[in-house]
């Protein structure tokens, strides 16, 4: 996978709610997952690719790899914000790298980074993003692909 040109990284806000906290006081670890899948689809559509746009092409995305690290923890009505970069971009795939701030404070850092994804031919396994010559704007590379795929 080529590394992009580096961008200003884009970032998502999380309300924690009191029903993802466990009895120890703080955020259950798999919700971070489920708030990297929401910054991610926060983070397609702030690059112009809104997710029904990608599933209406008959693209969809696919979690291959994730590996996160504590350094923190987050409790009930912290102020979570979740920061989104373009890591590498592959023939059939891109790489997110996803970083949690407690109050400006890394709780999970990128390093090593978590990464995210490979989009898809809905159901069906691996599609080429269309993007091999390693756009620095992966989500502008999808946009052409859908409107390759839906005529648009």
């Amino acid at each position: 996978m080529a590394a992009p040109a580096p961008e200003s990284e884009f970032t998502h806000r999380v309300d924690v709610r009191y029903l993802e906290v466990d009895q120890q006081g703080v955020v259950f670890n798999m919700w971070y997952l489920a708030y990297f899948d929401d910054a991610m689809t926060a983070w397609l559509a702030h690059r112009g690719v809104p997710y029904q746009q990608l599933f209406a092409a008959g693209l969809d995305v696919q979690l291959v790899h994730t590996e996160v690290d504590w350094r923190g923890a987050v409790g009930f009505a912290d102020d979570l914000t979740i920061g989104v970069s373009l890591a590498a971009i592959g023939r059939t795939s891109l790489t997110l790298d996803l970083r949690a701030r407690r109050d400006g404070t890394e709780v999970v850092p990128d390093e090593p980074s978590t990464s995210w994804s490979r989009p898809t031919a809905a159901a069906s396994g691996r599609s080429p993003t269309g993007c091999a010559r390693r756009s620095a704007n992966e989500a502008d590379c999808l946009a052409r692909r859908q409107d390759r795929t839906t005529g648009g």
